[in-house]
């Protein structure tokens, strides 16, 4: 009797022809990095370019959408920059800068196609027949304001160089930069779980929130101009930031991700309901749309009060629309167990990047500081959202949450990581004020 043993193929001879191109033109990109830029580079800095080339190409053969992604912008960037010619005046002369690439303009162009993109997956809740069809719709838009907020981050970034060796810096360093961030991240991680589990009705409930961001970031750039490049404060001035930031928003892109889907669970299983107390996550996202309005209304008066008017009027259009066709949107929803699942993934990534972020801010604040934790506002508040998620992932694993309990814990994280990130910018002072409205 002869026994056959098949083998599954190795990791590396898995790759197809495309993989290795691009990882052969991440290698390219890091030369050329290195050639042009290099003078501007610190040797930790460096170690960073250097280190990002094989992440780069790991995610790109994990998720190989993001190969596609990282294409595009890395085309796109390069053309701009290379139409700057070294003089920012170009921003206003050169077409294509000018409407379409330049760094505010692609980051305008983000904002109205994630608008777009919300509005698409909504249209595909209620509108029967062409439910699939305007779902995938808002898909590609959401994929396109992904690649467009990139695109501006890395001009912006080469704006700053432009304006003066000294001012040039990492776009991560204001409220500004940080919401352009937390739009991209947590509409790119919606997106690879839409692509996972093979559904795109989630899409409705994560957009609400990318676009309450957007909504937000208009404002700021309309009243404060936010959107100008100003030079850093010393504090931010170490390549620490780098680091910190990026992982502190891949924990609140996420951490957002799972709020939404877990309103989205509660929806589901509450639609049959018609008493009004059943209906608490309608209500509560009625509240959590109408907080900019109210919580800003003291700038609404200096700037703005009619942009807040419009976006209080579609807060509470949207609430009575859920509320109006939840059985609708309950049978096009995924199954619960489903979103319990991105759930919990989100989380469970959210809240690994976030304590690698905790971490980093100790060391940096060691460096910047001379002590790892001072109790800053900040960090208090960040320790807080910490054993809050942690306690969430400890009555998971060790307890079995599922179901109501886990979804309500979620959606209540959510506002202890909104008062983390905005809230103590804006009724709090410490050394991490370097955000406020």
């Amino acid at each position: 009797m002869t026994t056959t043993v098949t083998l599954n193929p190795g990791y590396f001879s898995r790759r197809s022809a495309l993989d290795w191109g691009f990882a052969v033109l991440a290698l390219l990109g890091m030369v050329f990095a290195f050639s042009r830029y290099s003078q501007a580079m610190d040797v930790y800095e460096q170690g960073i370019l250097v280190a990002s080339v094989p992440a780069a190409v790991a995610l790109a053969w994990f998720w190989r959408p993001m190969r596609t992604l990282m294409l595009v912008v890395a085309g796109l960037s390069l053309f701009a920059i290379n139409a700057y010619q070294g003089d920012l005046a170009r921003a206003e002369q050169v077409f294509w800068l000018k409407y379409f690439l330049s760094s505010q303009s692609a980051i305008l162009w983000m904002s109205m196609v994630f608008f777009i993109s919300t509005a698409f997956y909504w249209a595909g809740m209620f509108i029967r027949g062409q439910g699939d069809n305007l779902e995938t719709l808002g898909s590609r838009m959401a994929w396109v304001g992904v690649a467009l907020a990139l695109i501006g981050t890395m001009v912006r970034w080469y704006e700053s160089y432009l304006i003066g060796a000294d001012v040039g810096h990492i776009p991560v360093s204001n409220l500004y930069e940080v919401f352009v961030m937390f739009c991209w991240m947590t509409a790119g991680f919606y997106l690879y779980y839409e692509d996972h589990y093979r559904t795109r009705t989630m899409g409705a409930f994560v957009m609400l929130v990318v676009s309450a961001a957007v909504g937000f970031l208009l404002w700021y750039t309309l009243v404060r101009e936010a959107h100008a490049i100003q030079p850093l404060v010393p504090a931010l001035k170490s390549w620490w930031m780098k680091l910190h930031v990026p992982a502190n928003f891949i924990g609140y892109g996420t951490f957002a991700l799972a709020a939404m889907v877990a309103f989205a669970y509660l929806i589901k299983q509450t639609a049959g309901e018609a008493r009004w107390y059943k209906l608490a996550p309608l209500w509560l996202l009625g509240i959590v749309l109408c907080f900019e309005p109210l919580v800003f209304r003291k700038s609404a008066v200096e700037g703005g009060s009619s942009y807040w008017v419009i976006y209080f009027g579609l807060s509470a259009l949207i609430v009575a629309g859920i509320l109006w066709g939840r059985r609708r949107i309950a049978e096009r929803l995924p199954s619960l167990e489903v979103l319990d699942d991105v759930m919990y993934k989100s989380i469970a990534v959210g809240f690994a990047f976030f304590t690698i972020a905790t971490v980093l801010g100790a060391l940096w604040a060691a460096e910047a500081w001379g002590g790892y934790w001072s109790w800053d506002p900040k960090e208090t508040w960040a320790l807080i959202v910490w054993l809050n998620y942690a306690a969430w992932l400890h009555m998971r694993l060790m307890k079995g949450l599922r179901g109501t309990v886990a979804a309500w814990w979620a959606l209540m994280g959510l506002a202890v990581t909104t008062f983390a990130f905005l809230g103590v910018n804006m009724f709090l002072s410490g050394l991490h004020s370097y955000g406020t409205l």
